[in-house]
C-alpha cells in the first residue's frame, strides 16, 4: 500500500485519501443517524437544502462502493499520467474547474426543470409556501410524496447530487485529447480500445441519458457530459500553441 501511495503524484494521492476518508466518515455517520450525504451533497439551486459549500463537498461524496471504486480507479489511472504531464498545480485547477464545471452545468438544468415543475403547481392552484414546508418535513422524515407532481418537485429540490464522477469525465476528456491513440484495455469485457473511441463512446452515452426520460434513474449525466465538456474546453485552450499527441 505504501508503495502504491508512493508512486503516486502528490494531487492524485491525496485527492484518493480525501476521497476514501470522506467515504469511510460518510458510513460511520449514516450508521449513527447523522445524514451525511444530504447534508453535503449538491442541492439545485434554489432548493430550500442549497448551501454554497456543497458545490465543493459534493464532488468529494459518493453514494456506494462501487461508485467511489471507478472514479477513484479512473483518478488513479488517468490522473496521474496528467499530472505528471501538467504539474501539481496545473492538475489541481483542473480537476477543480471541472468538478465546479460539471456541478454547474447540472444544476442550472436542475433548476429549470424543478421552475417548470413549480409553475405547474401553482397553476393548479397549490401553496408553494405550504408544499415547501410538508418537504421540509418530509425530508427529515427520509419520505416521499405519492402524488407525481408533488414527488417530482420533491425529487427536483430534495434529491442531491453526490460523486467526483464530472472531474473524472473532465479527467478522461482531457487524456483523450493529448493521448488519443493510446490503446487502453477494459475491465468489462477485457477487450484493448483507443482512448479516443472510449471517451466517445462514453460522452455518447452520458448525452444520450441526459436527454431522454429515465424515471428512477438517479444518476447525474448531465454532471458527466458537463465535465467532458468543461475538461475539452480547458484542456483545448492549454493546448492551443501546442501539438502533441500520443
Amino acid at each position: 500500500m505504501n508503495n502504491l501511495l508512493g508512486n503516486m503524484p502528490p494531487v492524485v494521492k491525496n485527492l484518493l485519501i480525501l476521497n476514501v476518508v470522506m467515504f469511510i466518515v460518510t458510513v460511520i455517520g449514516e450508521q449513527q443517524g447523522i445524514r451525511m450525504t444530504y447534508l453535503l451533497g449538491g442541492y439545485v439551486f434554489g432548493s430550500p437544502f442549497f448551501e454554497p459549500y456543497q458545490m465543493v463537498t459534493h464532488f468529494f461524496m459518493h453514494g456506494g462502493l462501487f461508485h467511489i471504486f471507478f472514479n477513484m480507479f479512473a483518478l488513479v489511472i488517468f490522473g496521474s499520467v496528467l499530472e505528471q504531464v501538467w504539474g501539481p498545480k496545473r492538475f489541481f485547477i483542473f480537476y477543480i474547474a471541472t468538478a465546479l464545471g460539471a456541478f454547474i452545468f447540472h444544476q442550472v438544468v436542475g433548476y429549470m426543470e424543478f421552475k417548470q415543475i413549480e409553475a405547474a403547481l401553482i397553476e393548479d392552484g397549490y401553496d408553494m409556501f405550504e408544499v415547501n414546508k410538508r418537504i421540509s418535513e418530509l425530508h427529515v422524515q427520509g419520505m416521499i410524496f405519492t402524488e407525481p407532481l408533488l414527488r417530482d418537485y420533491q425529487i427536483a429540490i430534495g434529491v442531491p447530487v453526490v460523486g467526483a464522477s464530472g472531474a473524472v469525465y473532465g479527467l478522461l476528456a482531457a487524456f483523450a485529447y493529448l493521448f488519443p491513440n493510446t490503446q487502453l484495455m477494459l475491465l468489462f469485457p477485457p477487450i484493448p480500445v483507443k482512448a479516443k473511441w472510449l471517451v466517445l463512446f462514453l460522452v455518447g452515452i452520458a448525452l444520450f441519458n441526459s436527454v431522454r426520460s429515465q424515471p428512477g434513474d438517479n444518476i447525474a449525466h448531465l454532471a458527466h457530459l458537463g465535465g467532458a465538456i468543461v475538461g475539452f474546453i480547458i484542456v483545448l485552450i492549454w493546448q492551443r500553441d501546442k501539438k502533441n499527441f500520443y
